[in-house]
């Protein structure tokens, strides 16, 4: 391969990137991003990376989650402490269902741009350029909302650096100590049939410390009660973003994307010979591969080569999105190729985006749909003798009503009520909760299987 360098990729085509009108805008962006403190640090990411080679090891779980696309309209320290607090259930009920510790990774400060299927979209016999997320031009429905602006990429960074200093303090400050379990309950959550499992597991929690702290052990002198460490993730696709926030780290001389922890690359974007493996192959970030129904699995493991040359173990995550439908069919093959090659790799399941449909006029998903993906993920792991690492969800703590299905039934008549998505539907908090649950039982069975229990 050719030498890499953080801006090698415009050697490359690049999808999914936008048209902007001004060069000479765009490259001052380019040079004022370059001159910004890093959003995250090497150490940081390292520590990542050791993390999920345990996920890859079989000894950890992946929980990966959060908005399809962060807007600067829904920006507020509410919403991102309310998502925070569900990852946190989640994340519990996981660790405490299923005995495994849980890698938590955040969708956010980051996730703004936006891959589509088609360059522009049409209303009443008018077309515009499609929207492509906050990081790159509005929703509004008027020509000039749709110009890509490149200073939309200094609003996502200081909107991300704003962010991460919040979840720095959620997860360092106190709200993530395990004393606090009772506290991550959203008020419309309460009511549910998963808060009533949640009350019940919180209350053996409490119980767990009570004998800890009666033998010495208490949130003051254990840092492993009273907080814990939350990565941020977003899709490596705006690359003008993604370079201007790349530094070369002084300790080791590598080069480490600071825009987020982990990157991944799309589905849509994953080209061998594209310009966003380019790119990611050159960062020392943990690397998310996008797995469809159409990866074949050479293809596959050509992207492994590429990425993580030297089979680092959590160097690299295959997220497979294949649909309900085609898991048990389309998953073995690369199970099968990954074994064969001896590439270590975290299998983690999106089972979000090959499950969207569209319902009257909104686009959503059924959350059965969504639960079969992931029980048909678990299972072909299951028979080919293999982990199932982690999921990736599209959630939010807000109170929406975008994904169909849960046991606080969202129907299609009530998807109106509270649709608030800028681009994909996400789960709300119960229905994220009650997917938690469902995951803990099924990866319990895994894990002891796997141990020949």
């Amino acid at each position: 391969m050719s030498i890499w360098t953080p801006d090698s990729w415009k050697n490359h085509q690049a999808l999914q990137m936008p048209d902007y009108p001004d060069d000479v805008r765009l490259q001052e962006v380019e040079e004022k991003l370059k001159k910004q403190p890093p959003l995250v640090f090497a150490g940081e990411v390292r520590a990542l990376t050791e993390q999920l080679a345990k996920v890859a090891d079989g000894q950890a779980f992946l929980l990966q989650g959060g908005d399809c696309a962060e807007s600067f309209k829904e920006f507020s320290a509410v919403n991102i402490r309310d998502t925070f607090k569900v990852l946190m259930q989640m994340a519990v009920v996981l660790t405490f269902g299923a005995s495994c510790p849980v890698v938590k990774v955040g969708r956010m400060a980051g996730q703004f741009a936006k891959p589509r299927s088609k360059p522009t979209e049409s209303r009443d016999g008018v077309e515009l350029p499609t929207y492509r997320g906050d990081i790159v031009n509005s929703n509004e429905f008027t020509p000039e909302a749709r110009i890509p602006d490149p200073e939309r990429m200094l609003a996502v960074y200081h909107q991300a650096a704003s962010t991460l200093n919040l979840l720095r303090a959620f997860a360092q400050g106190g709200l993530a100590s395990l004393e606090q379990v009772h506290a991550w309950n959203l008020d419309f959550v309460k009511t549910s049939p998963e808060a009533q499992s949640y009350h019940m597991m919180a209350e053996r929690i409490d119980e767990t410390l009570a004998f800890m702290r009666a033998c010495g052990i208490t949130a003051e002198n254990s840092a492993a009660i009273r907080e814990t460490s939350f990565y941020t993730s977003h899709e490596a696709l705006l690359l003008p973003y993604e370079q201007g926030l790349t530094r070369k780290d002084s300790l080791t001389g590598d080069w480490y994307d600071c825009s987020a922890h982990m990157l991944w690359v799309g589905d849509r974007t994953r080209q061998p010979d594209g310009a966003h493996i380019e790119f990611v192959r050159g960062i020392h970030n943990p690397i998310g591969i996008k797995a469809g129904p159409s990866l074949d699995p050479d293809d596959l493991i050509q992207l492994l080569d590429q990425v993580n040359p030297d089979n680092l173990a959590g160097r690299s995550t295959v997220i497979v999105r294949m649909g309900a439908d085609n898991v048990e069919k389309g998953l073995p093959p690369l199970i099968r190729a990954v074994e064969r090659e001896g590439r270590k790799v975290v299998w983690s399941s999106d089972p979000m985006h090959g499950n969207t449909i569209t319902a009257g006029d909104y686009k959503t998903r059924d959350v059965n749909r969504v639960l079969q993906e992931v029980r048909s993920f678990f299972a072909v792991h299951r028979a080919e003798g293999t982990y199932a690492g982690g999921v990736h969800f599209e959630m939010t703590g807000q109170n929406v009503t975008e994904c169909l299905g849960g046991s606080h039934e969202v129907t299609e008549e009530s998807l109106a009520d509270r649709y608030h998505t800028h681009c994909d539907p996400r789960m709300n908090a119960n229905q994220s909760l009650e997917m938690a649950f469902l995951i803990a039982d099924t990866l319990k069975q895994c894990r002891k299987d796997q141990q020949g229990e």
